[in-house]
């Protein structure tokens, strides 16, 4: 007997054990229950297996229908701007949440309104986020909205339109950034250039590599890979992995012409 076979019996055997009404419509709402269940163990599989390719330090986001028709949404060229931008910011909002999670945390003790103690997390003191410009700055207003009292710097990557080839341009950090974690933010990574860039200027300025998580939206196989063997201690968090990223998403967000790599 083969297992759907089997797996049929049993789940009728369940419905009349249990007495219920109609037991062919209760055994196809179980057998709908229970694929549905197996479809998103398929796709959180695939996550798991496409970010396990770049090592453990790179973490890919479940991709829940709510991301998927996002991800949809900033890649249909029938988008308008005004729309693009409010799906944009949404994506960016759950990154964000997502990558704060990846900060430490430390214990504390709070009184709660009816005089209660009450064991809980803070975050560690020291953060900061960076944002490489321009299309980084889209990410800003969702970590600011998530901690206020956060220092943003910036770092200007510019690239040769031929070459593609990254030079910074300038770079404004807090004085003590080398004694912080900090969120690197970059939305998209086509060939990775610009992150690589902007990782050496970091480290330039005594930032440990293992201190940046870096929070992006889209990323190509390849800059993933890039980014992953130039700094194996580097915590990526990403909701994709495609062979095409949106290259617009600057120029539509900002409604500017320039189109970055």
């Amino acid at each position: 007997m083969h297992y759907e076979e089997v797996l049929v019996l049993c789940l009728l055997t369940i419905t009349r054990s249990l007495q219920l009404t109609r037991p062919k419509i209760h055994l196809i709402r179980l057998i709908d229950v229970m694929s549905t269940s197996e479809v998103n163990g398929d796709i959180d599989s695939l996550a798991a297996s496409s970010a396990s390719k770049y090592g453990t330090k790179f973490k890919l986001m479940t991709r829940t229908d709510q991301i998927h028709e996002l991800q949809t949404l900033i890649r249909d060229a029938e988008t308008s701007r005004s729309h693009f931008k409010f799906v944009a910011d949404r994506l960016i909002r759950m990154v964000i949440e997502e990558g704060l999670n990846q900060l430490p945390h430390v214990p504390t003790q709070v009184i709660t309104p009816t005089g209660c103690d009450y064991e809980g997390l803070m975050y560690g003191k020291g953060n900061c986020g960076v944002s490489i410009v321009r299309s980084g700055e889209a990410m800003e207003k969702a970590l600011q909205d998530c901690c206020r009292s956060m220092r943003i710097g910036k770092i200007l990557v510019d690239s040769d339109l031929e070459t593609h080839e990254a030079r910074v341009i300038f770079a404004k950090f807090p004085s003590d950034i080398a004694e912080r974690k900090v969120l690197l933010l970059y939305p998209i990574m086509s060939s990775g250039n610009k992150v690589c860039r902007a990782m050496q200027v970091l480290k330039d300025h005594k930032v440990p590599e293992e201190h940046v998580i870096l929070i992006n939206l889209f990323s190509t196989p390849q800059a993933a890979q890039r980014i992953v063997r130039e700094f194996p201690k580097l915590t990526v968090l990403t909701t994709e992995v495609h062979d095409v990223t949106p290259n617009h998403f600057g120029q539509k967000y900002f409604g500017t012409d320039h189109t970055e790599f």
